[in-house]
């Protein structure tokens, strides 16, 4: 049964939130430093994304060295500096709320939050295409297996609500189980970049350019430091549960040690793939399996793969439980109807769990049901909503950014006493993330446009073409954004009279 120890009431400080006040008091803390590490990479390092940045050859990996440099490390100071001064659950929607008011706060939580449910569909997808590659290795030896949408659509759905399962449960409980997947995916990881060091010592040859000109970057691959940003997005994630902290130097350790994972993760799967998979006719999703399969063999490849179909279950209730939290807030806040602001007996969100799980479950029976007797329009729903969502999500992360410096101007004394890093480099930080996050949209939108003069976006020309990628994504972000300002909109009038029936007086005009 949900239950809640909200009241309503003046915030007791200028400028605080009533979920700061609150939320301390109703959840337990109990994330550590491993934790918030294994929270941070479950978030931010997909496995998957060592083959999707693959076709750009050798250039890759100064792309993700770029990308590093550019956005990982930017926003790891900035989260941090925030995160010490305002360790309040729903990190970005707090933050903001400091640096802008209320509204903006709001939006840019919706600019957060939207992204991470609809990423539980796509954990959701990849852990179908995981399954699809094992029941194709010896000795299944299936063809086109889990081919129909129908039946695709089921393993979605069973993914999104164990996810859902897992997160009402004890967090404690939930955590420990991630944390045990966290150690066995850092195994398969490495086993993908001792797959690439034994093809080599075997005597192969490696499987593509490794000349100094295939590092080499230029318009024809420029589009994948875009890939590179949109792969990094997430580091604010873990400090959604900010109050449910134990230590404040968890805050820290894992910007640092979870960043360290992320960089050496992402180039030994990237090497892992480069040397052992040629490039031409590469699959997006499985080449670091593949790999796996042709230096150590398919049985190594089959058991790699069952840890990476864990893991994607578990990511997917990672993202399900923090992103929750910013439901949960806002219900706190009275953004939300007042029911998403209450905890079940194990103290955790249950309400905002189950409304994400609702979402998500339309959006995938529309997509993979409703829809499945057209496969191309099943696919374009999909494609279309997750890079509308992606943009959104680059958004969110220009309003990090912003943050920081706005804050340090309305808090100097609090600034000062957490400070990180000089000033100059929190500028530095902020210029950096901004435009990275910026490329993250009009790479998102338009491919390789500002270099090439052609609109290149879409994630599959056959299915949706690239003149109107632009037009259906930009329109679907757009919309997203609309619906909101219409909920602000609707919650600022919700709270008023709740205040209001609260001190006995009318509605503020």
């Amino acid at each position: 049964m949900a239950t809640t120890t909200t009241s309503i009431g003046a915030p007791s400080k200028p400028g605080e939130l009533l979920s700061e006040r609150i939320a301390p008091g109703i959840l337990p803390k109990v994330l550590g430093r491993f934790d918030m590490i294994a929270i941070f990479v479950a978030i931010v390092l997909f496995a998957v994304q060592g083959s999707v940045v693959q076709p750009a050859g050798a250039s890759a990996f100064v792309y993700w060295i770029l990308g590093f440099l550019t956005f990982l490390i930017p926003g790891a100071i900035v989260t941090g500096q925030l995160g010490l001064m305002f360790p309040g659950e729903g990190s970005i929607y707090v933050w903001t709320n400091k640096a802008l008011g209320s509204f903006w706060g709001f939006f840019a939580g919706f600019c957060a939050w939207w992204p991470g449910t609809l990423v539980m569909v796509a954990t959701a997808v990849l852990v179908v295409n995981l399954l699809q590659f094992f029941m194709s290795l010896p000795p299944f030896n299936v063809a086109n297996p889990l081919g129909a949408l129908w039946q695709q659509g089921i393993i979605i759905l069973a993914v999104i609500w164990a996810s859902s399962a897992l997160s009402i449960l004890r967090f404690r409980v939930t955590q420990n189980l991630v944390n045990g997947v966290f150690v066995v995916y850092g195994a398969a990881i490495l086993t993908v970049g001792l797959a690439g060091l034994a093809w080599l010592l075997g005597g192969h040859p490696a499987a593509n350019d490794f000349s100094r000109n295939a590092f080499g970057l230029n318009s024809g691959n420029a589009t994948f430091y875009g890939l590179v940003i949109l792969a990094l997005l997430g580091i604010e994630v873990p400090l959604n549960m900010g109050v449910e902290i134990r230590d404040r130097r968890a805050i820290t350790s894992y910007l640092v040690w979870g960043s360290i994972v992320v960089m050496v993760g992402y180039l030994l799967l990237t090497f892992g793939a480069m040397v052992t998979v040629p490039v031409k006719g590469v699959n997006s999703t499985t080449a670091i399996l593949t790999a796996v399969q042709t230096s150590l063999g398919a049985f190594v490849a089959g058991v790699v793969t069952l840890v990476m179909v864990a893991f994607f279950i578990f990511n997917t209730t990672v993202y399900n439980y923090s992103f929750a939290r910013l439901l949960f807030v806002s219900g706190l806040d009275r953004r939300l109807p007042a029911f998403i602001g209450r905890v079940n007996r194990n103290k955790v969100p249950q309400n905002a769990v189950l409304v994400q799980a609702v979402i998500t479950t339309v959006i995938t029976a529309i997509a993979y049901f409703v829809f499945n007797g057209n496969a191309n329009l099943s696919v374009g729903i999909y494609i279309a909503l997750q890079a509308a969502v992606t943009v959104i999500w680059c958004l969110s992360m220009v309003f990090l950014f912003t943050d920081v410096l706005v804050i340090r101007s309305k808090y100097p004394e609090e600034f000062k006493r957490e400070q990180l890093v000089p000033v100059g480099v929190f500028w530095a930080a902020s210029i950096a993330g901004a435009i990275a996050s910026a490329v993250g949209v009009v790479v998102t939108l338009t491919g390789g446009w500002v270099f090439t003069g052609q609109l290149q976006g879409s994630w599959n020309p056959a299915v949706i073409d690239n003149g109107p990628w632009i037009l259906i994504v930009g329109g679907v972000g757009i919309a997203s954004l609309a619906v909101a300002v219409v909920v602000y909109l609707l919650g600022l009038n919700t709270a008023r009279r709740a205040v209001a029936a609260a001190t006995g007086g009318s509605p503020a005009s």
